[in-house]
């Protein structure tokens, strides 16, 4: 159990691409000018696991050092043991997850695993934010560090509505600067060739998910601006309701 007497935020900080990954490093590094930090974050790159919950087997904590901690689990348990085990002394102020190791637009965020973790934080009432950089190449994360801090302190004082996370892509633009930041919607893309089949040595097929995605060019979408040079701001809502389908049909009678 963590113990504090310090008045400054706490942020929690998680990934789904490991404790070890050099983005959540660089994030570390940043916020930490703006309060006290602990990370919780999976043991092992978690990539695509969306909002899976272990409840098939234990989970096990491993503390690498002061305030790092891992679990053998999704970046959803790493909330949930970082909220209800590690943290019940202190409730995190803010909860941070990334930065990841490429983008999660449009369609993506379904599958995320990175934006699934602030999910969780939302749901638990904590003003939550995701993080990637919109770049597979690049593994200079600092800028794009930098730039979480600006946003954060901005946003800092806002009281984020109930059921809604902050989803951000940011560019990488190398020594250029960032055009500026922008909200925008979710985007939209196709994958192509998506399942690739092979053969083992012993004659069996067997199968890879993969492919190139094709965006489509949105006015006011996360890919259009992050293509555009600009840091996209997505502000995502849990509540999965189609509110006008809902408006529409709310007081009929449906017989069966």
């Amino acid at each position: 159990m963590m113990k504090r007497t310090t008045t400054k935020p706490l942020f929690l900080l998680t990934n789904d691409d490991g404790y070890f990954a050099p983005g959540l490093a660089a994030l570390e590094r940043e916020i930490r000018k703006l309060g006290d930090t602990v990370i919780v974050a999976p043991e092992t790159e978690q990539s695509a696991s969306s909002h899976s919950l272990t409840l098939q087997r234990p989970l096990r904590i491993n503390k690498h050092r002061d305030d790092c901690y891992s679990v053998d689990g999704t970046p959803t348990d790493c909330v949930m043991i970082a909220v209800h085990a590690l943290l019940r002394s202190r409730r995190p102020d803010y909860l941070i997850s990334g930065i990841n190791h490429g983008p999660n637009m449009g369609d993506d965020v379904t599958y995320s695993g990175t934006v699934a973790a602030a999910i969780e934080g939302s749901i638990l009432q904590i003003p939550s934010i995701a993080v990637s950089l919109a770049d597979w190449e690049s593994a200079d994360y600092a800028p794009a560090a930098r730039a979480v801090r600006k946003i954060v302190r901005h946003f800092g004082d806002w009281p984020f509505p109930e059921s809604m996370l902050l989803n951000i892509n940011i560019p990488y633009l190398g020594k250029k600067a960032y055009r500026g930041a922008l909200i925008t919607k979710l985007g939209k893309r196709v994958y192509n060739d998506i399942i690739v089949e092979k053969q083992d040595p012993r004659g069996r097929k067997y199968y890879w998910i993969g492919g190139e995605p094709e965006w489509t060019e949105i006015e006011g979408s996360d890919f259009s601006a992050v293509n555009a040079g600009f840091i996209s701001i997505t502000p995502l809502a849990i509540d999965m309701t189609s509110h006008a389908t809902f408006r529409k049909f709310a007081g009929t009678k449906i017989k069966v």
